[in-house]
């Protein structure tokens, strides 16, 4: 099981590809994070939000869970809108699987 509880029925290829590949990073942890954010959003998001979406999705689990509990800067070009929706959608006051 993959973890998502959206459909991709009605997504076009590029989004469904998106959602798969946010729900299978390699760490549960950030497939949670990176997954129920897709779930939510990947339906609402432009193609240039799309893009840096993708972009997140390319950066090692390692460094985006530095860059979102703080333990390091989030470099320039990936602190774009998207993340900075990613980051706020996630509670950091409760356990992700919760």
């Amino acid at each position: 099981m993959s973890g998502t509880t959206r459909s991709s029925a009605d997504l076009d290829p590029r989004r469904r590809r998106t959602l798969f590949r946010a729900w299978h990073r390699g760490i549960r942890e950030m497939d949670l994070i990176m997954g129920r954010f897709a779930d939510a959003e990947i339906g609402a998001l432009s193609e240039a939000e799309l893009d840096d979406f993708e972009a997140l999705i390319e950066v090692p689990d390692r460094d985006l869970f530095r860059w979102l509990t703080g333990e390091s800067p989030t470099p320039e070009n990936y602190d774009t809108q998207v993340w900075r929706r990613l980051k706020a959608f996630h509670r950091h006051d409760a356990p992700i699987h919760g």
